[in-house]
């Protein structure tokens, strides 16, 4: 994992650079995805800020992820049954691994992605823009539940 504060300067300063305005509640947000924890939905960060800022739309919510994802600083990824989740702290693309029960989401490090997509460019003559690796299990814990696959 990056260093969350490291992450926030950085999308902090880019933020800036493009001319927008660091209210609290965009900071806010900054602060959740920069952690990286858990990969939240928007409705989740939406409720996280809401306690602080009880003002805060959810309107401002998506517009900002939506920014934060057009300038590269944020990674959504597409789940049918979880919807999109984000990560802020490492916007490139990695694999995950997801549990099929009760949506607990954990980053991948497998390293060789960056030669695959590499190869699969030269094999094939595309010009990769993006991928999306994901593995779907049990956790442990609801593997200890005795949950069915």
């Amino acid at each position: 994992m990056n260093d969350p504060r490291e992450r926030l300067e950085q999308m902090t300063k880019r933020l800036r650079e493009k001319g927008c305005r660091l209210t609290p509640q965009r900071l806010a947000l900054l602060k959740i995805i920069a952690r990286g924890e858990g990969h939240p939905s928007a409705d989740r960060i939406y409720e996280m800020i809401k306690e602080e800022f009880p003002t805060t739309s959810l309107a401002t919510i998506y517009n900002t992820l939506s920014l934060l994802k057009d300038m590269g600083e944020v990674l959504e990824l597409n789940f049918d049954n979880l919807g999109s989740r984000y990560d802020g702290n490492k916007p490139y693309p990695h694999p995950h691994i997801i549990c099929v029960e009760c949506g607990q989401i954990l980053d991948s490090e497998f390293m060789a992605m960056a030669g695959v997509s590499l190869e699969m460019a030269q094999k094939t003559g595309f010009h990769i823009t993006h991928y999306q690796l994901n593995f779907f299990g049990l956790c442990p814990k609801c593997q200890e539940k005795g949950q069915p696959a």
